[in-house]
């Protein structure tokens, strides 16, 4: 199976970034301060709850980060065996991802954007798995070094690569994805503040999107290849 370009595959990488940014500030500003995907800034809250004894908050720690572990191993099962690139397990695991960002979406819907403590558990828990198969795929996507998820590598990979050859071109696709993260984070913000019910649409298309657009990629590569031999 013809996997898309690699220059192809990075801008497909700043949708999902985007789609991130989107789903994070709504778990940041409504899911009580915890992240679908920074497992750092949850792994903080989970120290200062452990020293101030605050269960409610040490709950939502374990499950921003547990979640995320889970969708780590759930992606990362199908995909062991896999050469890098978009395949057609690739398309599978993410459809797995949009099908979790629509459950969320529905969920967040019922709830009218206010979800209680014990349902914001479960949105945040669903946020925390779509996230971690998130990351999963963008490692097997097959650009080097690349994340959507967290982004603390790729701000320092950038800055070192300034500073050791300021004449060397920048890394686009990290660029790329570092300013799609907070595309994302700003519509997420806007539609949480005009439409509140409607906040993780976004994320929840961007994500169908990149799957329309790789599976179409993929079999466009695939024809093309295909003429090729017949020559």
């Amino acid at each position: 199976m013809q996997a898309p370009s690699t220059r192809a595959t990075a801008w497909l990488l700043v949708a999902l970034a985007a789609a991130s940014g989107c789903v994070d500030v709504i778990c940041l500003v409504r899911l009580n301060g915890y992240f679908a995907s920074v497992v750092t800034g949850n792994l903080v809250h989970f120290g200062h709850a452990l020293a101030t004894a605050d269960t409610r908050s040490l709950t939502g720690a374990v499950v921003a980060v547990g979640g995320y572990a889970v969708g780590v191993a759930a992606a990362t099962l199908p995909l062991r065996h896999t050469p890098p690139g978009w395949n057609r397990r690739t398309a599978l695991v993410t459809a797995a991802e949009a099908v979790l960002l629509l459950g969320f979406t529905v969920g967040w819907l019922a709830c009218g954007a206010r979800p209680g403590y014990g349902f914001g558990l479960v949105l945040l828990g669903t946020a925390a798995v779509a996230s971690g198969i998130q990351s999963v795929i963008t490692v097997g996507a097959g650009v080097r070094g690349a994340s959507t998820t967290y982004l603390t590598g790729s701000l320092t990979e950038l800055v070192r690569r300034r500073v050791v050859d300021p004449h060397r071109f920048a890394d686009l696709g990290g660029v790329g994805r570092l300013a799609g993260l907070v595309v994302g984070a700003v519509l997420g913000t806007v539609v949480l503040r005009t439409a509140p019910s409607w906040a993780s649409v976004p994320a929840a298309l961007l994500v169908l999107a990149v799957i329309a657009v790789a599976v179409g990629l993929t079999r466009r590569a695939a024809t093309a290849a295909d003429h090729g031999r017949r020559r």
